[in-house]
């Protein structure tokens, strides 16, 4: 098991029971707070157009190490990152799937300068609730 706390950089929407969530975890660098959060407030009203119901960032603030893996281990973060835990709340799997395919399309969606995280030790993937009360 991998646990965490974790402070709020944005929570946009809401949700009385999704169908569907992705989650997200990235390490962000020293410094970087302020970009990551920019570029989160950018992409969030971009979500909730091609059909995301709630947006949420959660920024490390009490991410322990584990015994096994950690948080931190599961995204190779060094001396000084801030792991970040994010998740995006759907209607369904298939508004989520329709959704991925407009953003991924939207010229909005595209970077613009150098990205606040490293892309390449991030991981997400997609999940169907099993309880929601």
């Amino acid at each position: 098991m991998i646990f965490g706390g974790f402070e709020s950089l944005l929570d946009e929407g809401a949700s009385d029971g999704s169908a569907y969530v992705d989650g997200f975890v990235v390490p962000v660098p020293p410094g970087k707070k302020d970009a990551y959060r920019a570029m989160a407030e950018k992409a969030c009203p971009i979500f909730r157009e091609h059909g995301a119901l709630r947006v949420v960032e959660g920024w490390g603030d009490d991410v322990p190490d584990g015994k096994v893996t950690d948080f931190r281990k599961a995204v190779k973060a060094v001396d000084g990152e801030t792991v970040v835990f994010s998740w995006i709340e759907w209607p369904s799997k298939q508004a989520r799937d329709e959704g991925w395919k407009k953003l991924m399309a939207d010229e909005r969606m595209k970077p613009e300068g150098d990205m606040p995280f490293d892309g390449q030790r991030m991981f997400w993937g997609g999940f169907a609730p099993i309880v929601d009360r």
